[in-house]
């Protein structure tokens, strides 16, 4: 059994999005990124399918040029290959489920 919290820790960055391994199981990475309002993470695609759940906060997704806004409890999976962005519309806690095969760093460049 695997186990953590998405509200234990929380540290949010005032220059960019904080990213956390929650943890990893056989086939997943799970990880919590907190945003400050207005906070963006730019443009980009993973190789593999996602699962973004809006935790905490409101949250405009673009997934290539439409604009979905996510708040508290909305959950979507996203194929691998799409383009997307996100923009912090106020403080947020996002959990984003990764494949096992993905890389943590990739989501942290995206961050920067």
């Amino acid at each position: 059994m695997k186990s953590s919290s998405l509200l234990k820790n929380i540290e949010y960055k005032e220059d960019k999005p904080a990213i956390n391994v929650l943890f990893e199981t056989e086939s997943t990475k799970e990880i919590r990124i907190v945003m400050r309002k207005d906070q963006i993470m730019k443009k980009h695609q993973t190789p593999f399918p996602i699962v973004v759940e809006m935790f905490e906060g409101e949250l405009d997704f673009g997934v290539e040029g439409n604009l979905h806004h996510l708040t508290r409890g909305d959950i979507l999976a996203l194929d691998g290959g799409v383009p997307h962005d996100l923009l912090a519309k106020s403080d947020c806690i996002v959990r984003l489920t990764l494949s096992k095969s993905d890389s943590v760093k990739r989501v942290e460049k995206v961050a920067e």
